[in-house]
């Protein structure tokens, strides 16, 4: 599902317009990134947890090469889906 399908769905799903629809998504989407900004960690309860990560610097490879290439440290974005979502796709 793309994101137009999203907002499509959404819109559906709630009876009002599409705009309306992908203004509430974009609303969602933008208070995640606030909140792991503020406090590194967002609970969607029956859906999941989204968190920071802190990846290392660390040594990898060139695949071309083989040459040895440093890989800077990086925060990145984590998602742990709740157990409602994980049975709900399981069915």
């Amino acid at each position: 599902m793309i994101h137009s399908e999203l907002v499509a769905s959404i819109a559906d799903k709630l009876g009002c317009s599409t705009k309306e629809a992908a203004a509430g998504l974009t609303a969602m989407t933008e208070s995640i990134v606030e909140g792991l900004n503020k406090d590194r960690k967002v609970a969607v309860s029956g859906f999941g947890t989204f968190n920071l990560a802190d990846r290392p610097a660390r040594t990898g490879r060139n695949p071309q090469t083989g040459e040895p290439v440093q890989i800077k440290a990086r925060t990145a974005a984590a998602f742990k889906p709740a157990t409602a979502l994980k049975d709900a796709v399981n069915k």
